[in-house]
């Protein structure tokens, strides 16, 4: 019985433990002195996948891993380099998935193409739907 409870005690207090207890990075939650780069930081922000979170930005996440993206994204962009280098560089680091706006290749096509699809079927189906109305 014992064993059993500490058991659940450690199952229920496991996210707990999750989150280290390191000072988040230093620039998680500061903006930048220059208004012109925190703008583009943020707007770069708004466009990079939290990996933990998966379906939020980075900066709407509160997950720590966010907080380090953000800061990093921030201490490039202090040292002068572009957003679409610093883009270039995440996805390098994390894959293709930590981009909400993935390149349009070959191996992107269905995600481009089956909205069409699915938009072009819809219209063909009302149409012939309307077209039995008619009779």
């Amino acid at each position: 019985m014992r064993k059993a409870l500490v058991t659940a005690a450690l199952l229920v207090a496991s996210p707990a433990l999750a989150d280290s207890l390191l000072p988040p990075a230093p620039l998680a939650d500061v903006q930048l002195a220059d208004p012109n780069q925190e703008r583009q930081a943020k707007a770069l922000m708004e466009t990079i996948r939290c990996v933990v979170c998966q379906g939020q930005s980075i900066a709407d996440s509160n997950a720590e891993m966010a907080g380090d993206m953000r800061s990093m994204i921030r201490e490039r962009i202090q040292a002068g380099e572009t957003p679409d280098q610093i883009r270039a560089w995440m996805i390098s680091r994390y894959g293709e998935w930590v981009s909400f706006q993935p390149p349009v290749e070959p191996k992107t096509w269905p995600l481009w193409g089956l909205p069409l699809l699915l938009l072009i079927a819809g219209l063909l189906l009302i149409r012939g739907r309307l077209r039995l109305r008619r009779r």
